[in-house]
This record gives C-alpha cells, structure tokens and sequence, in this order.
C-alpha cells in the first residue's frame, strides 16, 4: 500500500470519527446522575496519583461499588497518596462547561462523572490499590527525592519535568518562559512525547549495539516501565499502545507498515470510544505525532544534512521536528498559540535532551544508593540542564515573537493538514524527477 493511499485511508478514518461523534454519542452517567447537586457520604480509592497544580490537587477516585469515577478538587494539604482509601463527605456535581469548554465529555472520556469541590476528607486505610503501579509510583517519589539532593533548581526541577512530565516544581515564571520559545513541550507528558520518548530510546539502544529484535523489545518494555511509573496516565497508556505498533510493523518492514499499524489501532481505540477523537488531546497529538515520522522525518533529514550525524543528532532532530510540525495544527487549535522562534530554540536543545534524560536517570538511581557518587555523576547533565535553560531564558526576552490566536475555527484544522498534504506531496514529486533526471 502506498502512502498516499495510507494517507486517503486516514482521512476516511477521521471523517468516520467524526460521522459517528456527530450521531451524538455521548458517555453519560448512569450511576452518580441520582445524587448530582446532593451532599452525600462515600467511600472511595484514590486510582491515580494526585495531579497537584498552583493552587488545588486533583484526586481521581473509584468509589466503592461503582464502575464510574469521581474527581476531588482540594487544598493542598494535607496530602493523600495513590491508593489511599478515604471517606468523602460533600457535594457532589455534574461538571459543568466552561469559557465555551466542554468539560463534561472531557472527563467522560476517562470515566469520570462527577466532580466535588473541597469536600471533607477522612483517611480510612492506606495501600489499597494496585501493588505494581504503587509499587512504581514509590520508586518515581525516591528518585525524584535523590534528585532534588543531588542538584539546586532550576535545574532539578527542568529534569524531574523532562523526566517524569512533573511541572509543579517549575514555577510560573519559567513555564511562561517555555510557551514563548515554544519548548512547554520538554516538561509534559503527552502523546507526542511519548512518541517521540519511544523512537528515540529505540534509536539509543541501536547506536549502542543492541540487534532490532533486542531494541524492538527493550524499548517496548522500557516504555511502558516509564509509562507506569509516570502513574499510568491513560493519554500515555494509548500513546505507547500505538508507538509500540509502529515499532514493531517498522521491525517487520517499511515505515509505511508502521502507520498502517497505527491507523488500525486508532480505529479500535475509536470503536470503543467516539469522544477520543474530538476530546482527547493526547490521542490527537500521537496519531499525528506518529503521521508525521512517516512522511516528513526523511525529507528532514535530507534538509539538514549539514548536522552531523553522530550519536544520531540528525535522525533525532529531524524525528523530533517532523512530530511537531504534525501535531503544530492540534496545539494551536486547543490552545491559541504559536512560537516563531520555536524551530530554532528546538533546534538548539533537542539533541541534548536524550542524552540529558539518560545521565540524569543514572545520577539519581545512584544517588539513592549513595549520595556523593550521585552528585558527582550528575554534573554533566547539569551543564546541558543549564545550557538549556540559558536558551530558554534568553529566546524568551523576545516575546513579539510569539503569535496568539483567538477562537480558532475548527476548519483550521482541516486546511491546515491539507497544506502539509500538499507540500509533502511537492517534495514527494521532485524526489521523483530528481531520480529521473538521474
């Protein structure tokens, strides 16, 4: 099968998704419904590890004797972890849209169908959930700990980001500084990031020696490690399900069995669940994400074949950029706003971000084990830390450089992958008369 075929079949995928969006299919609660708007007493396990922002930390959790989930929106303190059990007293809500968002069917994709806010909280047993993803998340919390002893901020916190997809230690001021040089991306967990995490450690296990088959499968394991230890967010959980598709169909052949095995995912994770599509920003970013390795990271490659390709500089940047150029479209649909220094700021400080994530890895197991030889192995990947955040703090003085929109259009998005379309059809064409002529 072609690509321009593949191409055809992806977008009848996304027309018959949103065919059946618009049929109306909606995830409605039908247990929670009856005790919307009523104060009420429940039990419940915390099933996911708190998401803590500036002000309040948000608690998913699984009510006793039912299949729908409740998210908790509380102060800080005190603090209760992934598989505490606790009784919940409070009002419970129908989430309710907001500045023209529909949260309601943005939690329904998860399951999730009711909210309380800042209800009253008893801790009634702790450890009640799943052993192994507990049994993770402890590990992420003694590593992130290690780090944070090993290495001053901002540097910790840029890692333990770049790493984990941990932002609460990033303060407001340099998370406004990565949204003006378009590099928010480094210190988020999303399903291009976990797209383009698994390429690229693929991709390290081959430099260093590994055979196909044994980076095929150490990735896939590796991936899914991280995923869990991340706290299994189910955005990542369907990012890596399709990156590992597109590994294993490029182990068996062409690229273009990658994306075919992609599609075919993406069709299932539909069939189950419509609202992915319109709602799910993280499955949009991945299916794009994995589109644009397809058809752009070779051309890219070819473009910047003035980077030399030692330790795989170029295939990584050329990876890393024909994922974003992808997903540009989705990013600026959902959130209004576009860098144009990105490229080169992009430019500047991928190629060190593997090689950071590696060596920082390594310093903070270390560190567990004994502090000083985890201080000493960290200094290198201080260095890029901070060659990294010079760039980000000296691009983002340059602030005309960025562009907002407002209320955009969903036929943006449209027109927009048609214009991709159409430039990597033209490039696809002198390909051929270059080859021709020849």
């Amino acid at each position: 099968m072609t690509h321009s075929k593949i191409l055809f079949y992806s977008c009848l995928l996304f027309i018959g998704g949103i065919f059946l969006y618009s049929l109306n299919i909606k995830l409605e609660s039908r247990e929670l419904k009856k005790y919307f708007d009523k104060k009420i007493v429940l039990t419940g396990i915390i099933i996911e590890e708190p998401d803590q922002g500036e002000k309040t930390t948000k608690l998913t959790v699984q009510p006793t004797n039912s299949q729908e989930k409740i998210l908790i929106i509380k102060w800080h303190y005190p603090e209760y972890k992934y598989g505490d059990k606790l009784e919940i007293t409070g009002l419970i809500q129908e989430p309710q849209p907001f500045e023209g968002f529909n949260y309601k069917d943005y939690l329904a994709k998860d399951g999730i169908f009711g909210v309380m806010y800042q209800p009253k909280i008893e801790l009634l047993e702790k450890n009640r959930a799943d052993s192994l993803k507990s049994t993770l998340i402890n590990i992420k919390n003694k590593l992130t700990d290690s780090l944070n002893r090993i290495m001053p901020t901002p540097q910790s916190a840029f890692l333990e980001a770049l790493i984990f997809g941990q932002e609460s230690n990033i303060s407001d001021e340099w998370k406004e500084k990565l949204n003006l040089t378009g590099t928010r991306h480094i210190a988020a967990v999303s399903g291009m990031n976990i797209t383009i995490l698994t390429l690229l450690i693929s991709d390290f296990l081959l430099f260093l020696g590994f055979w196909k088959k044994q980076a095929l499968y150490s990735s896939i394991v590796l991936i899914f490690f991280y995923i869990l230890m991340i706290g299994a967010p189910i955005s990542a959980i369907r990012a890596g399900i399709m990156a590992t598709f597109f590994l294993a169909a490029q182990y068996l052949g062409r690229s273009s069995n990658g994306l075919k095995a992609v599609v075919l995912a993406a069709t299932i994770m539909l069939l189950f669940n419509p609202l992915l599509l319109t709602k799910d920003i993280g499955f949009q970013l991945s299916f794009s994400a994995i589109i644009g390795l397809v058809f752009l990271q070779s051309k890219l490659c070819s473009v910047f074949g003035i980077i030399p390709d030692s330790f795989q500089l170029r295939y990584n940047l050329s990876s890393t950029l024909a994922a974003q150029i992808f997903a540009l479209p989705i990013l600026i649909y959902n959130f209004g706003q576009i860098s144009l220094l990105s490229p080169i700021t992009n430019i500047l400080i991928l190629p060190f971000l593997t090689i950071i994530t590696i060596l920082g890895f390594i310093s903070m197991v270390a560190a567990v084990f004994w502090q000083g030889l985890g201080q000493f192995l960290s200094w290198p990947a201080w260095m890029m830390l901070t060659y990294l955040i010079k760039i980000v703090d000296w691009f983002s003085n340059f602030s005309w450089a960025t562009l907002s929109f407002h209320n955009v259009s969903w036929i943006f998005l449209p027109a927009s992958y048609l214009i991709i379309s159409f430039i990597i059809w033209r490039l696809q064409e002198k390909q051929k008369l270059k080859f021709l002529k020849y």
